[in-house]
């Protein structure tokens, strides 16, 4: 399946505070998309989940970015089917340990952020204990 990806900036910039969860490969921030009317609407864009893909020139030259961008590619092609809500937009922010760590392991921290941000756990208490 390929995976649909936000291309603007300020596609990205409106994820911003939204729910986000941290692993060791990346950070994934969502956010529902806002209902797009029919002539704001581009041909072709659909209601899937879209998702942007943002990989730091601290990680390295061209080469090793574009590794890791390909690698989270992949990984959001095999899990975002079953996993990744329609209506919603996803950025994956990388992080070094996404090109070294076992593939399997990227796919988990996928498996396990998706459904994170969309079943925060239980928020802590606040205040004291008794």
């Amino acid at each position: 399946m390929a995976v649909e990806t936000l291309k603007k900036r300020a596609e990205f910039l409106r994820l911003r505070g939204g729910a986000r969860f941290a692993t060791p490969s990346f950070v994934l921030e969502t956010r529902p998309r806002v209902a797009a009317t029919s002539r704001s609407r581009t041909a072709g864009e659909g209601d899937g989940a879209r998702f942007g893909f943002t990989v730091t020139k601290k990680l390295g030259g061209a080469v090793i970015r574009n590794r890791i961008r390909r690698r989270l590619k992949a990984a959001v092609g095999l899990v975002a089917p079953e996993l990744a809500l329609s209506n919603h937009d996803y950025v994956v922010v990388a992080r070094l340990a996404a090109l070294d760590r076992e593939f399997a392991e990227v796919k988990k921290d996928l498996e396990r952020a998706l459904h994170r941000v969309h079943h925060p756990a239980a928020a802590p208490r606040q205040g004291k204990r008794p």
